[in-house]
């Protein structure tokens, strides 16, 4: 497969179970409705085990701008492929939340809440304060690029070069739990975006698409879920360099 094809597959498919699991959460009368933070987290740790076992083998599985940037960061990949991955991830982002809102139409239909409907697109905070949003966008980004470039030991082939590293290197399942582990520690004051991709790709969708009573899709937050994890998972790259 295509490593640019693998990226936008693999991101549509964490996209579509990720925020599928919110949708069945918070819509209403869903089979989900009303379940925890730990049923949320942990969907979105299997959704990544998903995209990672089904892509990384082709790519790498980065699934995720702020891992490009930052692997890019720790010349663990090449700088000219960083364009393509991140347009990929973002247009996969948006194909996947697409197709959870096609799921979840019916209950679209029937919530009132015009919020619940944006959470199931795009992260927001549980307490507004920009600073320290964007703090915790870092923090809990830094920590993801941070341990999977230490998981990260192998590569796989990138137009016959060595150097796709990502994700898919340390294996799904591990992972998969590290995001588990992110969403409960460190998901409660943003809803952990940790990827720009998957915060805007389907902010842009929550825009576009007919959703019956939708709201506003909060374009003056939109700049954290992008800008944290850009400068966590930059700051990982440069950290792991000065251990290197």
């Amino acid at each position: 497969m295509n490593p640019y094809l693998a990226e936008f597959i693999g991101t549509a498919i964490l996209m579509l179970l990720g925020n599928g699991v919110v949708a069945n959460v918070v819509l209403t009368r869903t089979k989900g409705h009303g379940a925890d933070w730990v049923l949320i987290s942990a969907g979105w740790g299997a959704a990544v085990f998903a995209a990672v076992a089904c892509v990384g083998e082709y790519s790498g599985a980065h699934i995720n701008p702020a891992v490009t940037i930052g692997l890019a960061l720790a010349d663990r990949f090449a700088w000219t492929d960083v364009p393509i991955f991140c347009a990929a991830q973002l247009a996969g982002a948006f194909v996947g939340a697409t197709l959870a809102f096609l799921a979840y139409y019916k209950h679209y239909e029937v919530t009132d809440d015009s919020g619940a409907k944006l959470a199931t697109f795009a992260t927001g905070p549980a307490i507004r304060a920009p600073f320290w949003n964007l703090l915790t966008e870092v923090v809990a980004t830094f920590i993801l690029v941070f341990v999977v470039l230490h998981f990260a030991a192998a590569s796989v082939q990138l137009d016959g070069k060595d150097g796709a590293v990502g994700l898919g290197s340390v294996g799904a399942l591990p992972v998969g739990v590290l995001v588990f582990a992110i969403g409960l520690g460190l998901g409660g004051p943003t809803g952990y975006a940790i990827n720009p991709a998957r915060d805007l790709g389907p902010r842009i969708a929550h825009a576009v698409l007919p959703i019956p009573g939708k709201g506003p899709s909060d374009w003056q937050y939109a700049s954290i879920p992008i800008i944290g994890p850009l400068v966590g998972g930059s700051l990982a790259a440069l950290v792991y360099r000065m251990g290197a």
